[in-house]
């Protein structure tokens, strides 16, 4: 009977300690198993490249150089072809007290398949480097602070690296080529993407259009897209805010960080930045991985993939430079430009101005018989002012096709009914606003 009586009580306590053991395994466990892969994938490498081993990847540090390694077998690993060795494409930068910085560049390529678009490439890029570490003493204590960069910016390190497996996964979608670039010493004047596009790749010439990828970790706080007022990227998101995506970028006006889109500006290529904005941490000790919001930063990976498949496959976006933002209105002029308006003009109900596209400029084009019988199609590029009545005026062509096509853009924009006036300060003003009209010739069905 005793026997009996200290069998069940040793099985009663391993039931116990067995309910215990699986209770802990389900209150730490859990979580991690709900976790996508593509979540996972992005918290790996930011926990990686923000970690203390890498001293917070200063331009020309070993933090940086693990960086880029990290980067290369990233890429390798997704079934991409590196173009530059593991460590990177090495490059030095000439310091103002006459030492030379030693940096590198990250870069591997996925071919597009169609014969015709293949040799056009579209960029995507996120900076290697933060702003490292520094030794202090105060009050005769010495301390060591690392600025560990996991918003900024192993964030957008690890949406490129999970881009990347996507994308070549998917590669039989890509008609363009695309170049994934992890760049150097971005943090010092640009300097990587600075020799990427003059020094070291040959085809800078045939890069369509560039997308950056930097501070993506909080979305919470919003998610912004900056193209410096390219009207071909602004239609781009335009279009894509009336297809269902798990979340949409607000288009601003002021750039929102300095970072690589500025060398391809400069180079007079297309480009547009993608981040989650400012931050308390930024530039602090306090950007470690714990901060990010990992679930979200999938969804703001999946629209940033949409609208790569977008620029990889349509119509190659053309470069206008905006007037430098130093330049003040002229004085005879009291008009501003779309993007200066606290608040935009309104067509039927909304301020994009693809919904003026949708609504009335493609429901009443017409398309000229004479250009239709010789075959003549493109895109007429048309600037109006719209002024504090809501009435449209001062429509003209700034970039034409052909004479028919040109007068029926400006034909069917004079005949816009009123819009809602835009404001500045509350006070009505006159807007200018340029868009792209469309002409396309439908192929014959045979």
């Amino acid at each position: 009977m005793n026997k009996a009586r200290i069998l069940l009580l040793a099985i009663f306590s391993s039931l116990l300690c067995s309910s215990a053991a699986l209770a802990q395994f389900r209150s730490q466990s859990l979580p991690a198993m709900e976790e996508s892969s593509t979540v996972k994938a992005l918290r790996s490498g930011v926990e990686y490249l923000s970690s203390a081993m890498l001293e917070g990847r200063a331009p020309g540090s070993e933090g940086e150089k693990l960086a880029a390694e990290w980067l290369s077998e990233q890429f390798r690993s997704a079934g991409l072809d590196l173009l530059t060795p593991e460590e990177g494409d090495v490059f030095g930068l000439r310091q103002p007290e006459g030492d030379t910085l030693v940096s590198r560049n990250v870069a591997a390529f996925i071919p597009g398949y169609d014969n015709k678009l293949k040799d056009s490439y579209i960029v995507i890029g996120a900076r290697l480097d933060n702003i490292g570490s520094l030794d202090y003493e105060r009050d005769s204590l010495k301390g060591h602070k690392v600025f560990y960069g996991a918003n900024g910016n192993a964030s957008g390190l690890a949406m490129l690296s999970c881009l990347a497996e996507r994308l070549s996964r998917n590669r039989v979608l890509l008609k363009r080529s695309v170049l994934l670039v992890g760049f150097g010493a971005s943090t010092n004047m640009c300097a990587g993407s600075w020799y990427f596009l003059n020094r070291s790749f040959p085809d800078a010439s045939k890069i369509a259009a560039m997308v950056n990828l930097d501070i993506l970790g909080l979305p919470s706080g919003g998610f912004y897209a900056y193209t410096s007022s390219n009207p071909d990227l602004n239609d781009l998101i335009g279009r894509m805010s009336l297809t269902l995506q798990p979340l949409h970028p607000s288009l601003v006006s002021k750039e929102i960080v300095s970072s690589d889109h500025r060398s391809f500006y400069e180079k007079e290529i297309p480009s547009v930045l993608f981040s989650t904005g400012a931050y308390r941490e930024y530039m602090t000790d306090r950007d470690t991985a714990d901060i990010l919001e990992y679930d979200d930063m999938e969804r703001v990976l999946e629209y940033i993939y949409n609208f790569t498949l977008e620029l990889v496959n349509g119509s190659a976006p053309e470069f206008r430079r905006s007037a430098p933002e130093s330049v003040s209105r002229s004085a005879t002029s009291d008009v501003f430009q779309y993007h200066e308006c606290d608040t935009k003009p309104v067509f039927m109900g909304s301020s994009d101005p693809a919904n003026f596209l949708r609504k009335w400029v493609y429901t009443y084009l017409r398309y000229p018989r004479a250009a239709l019988e010789a075959g003549v199609q493109g895109r007429v590029l048309v600037s109006f002012v719209i002024d504090e009545k809501g009435k449209v005026r001062d429509v003209k062509v700034e970039k034409g096709v052909s004479e028919e096509l040109d007068a029926e853009a400006v034909r069917v924009i004079s005949a816009s009914p009123d819009w809602k006036s835009a404001k500045v300060g509350g006070k009505k003003v006159k807007c200018s606003l340029s868009l792209y009209v469309d002409f396309k010739l439908e192929k014959k069905k045979r």
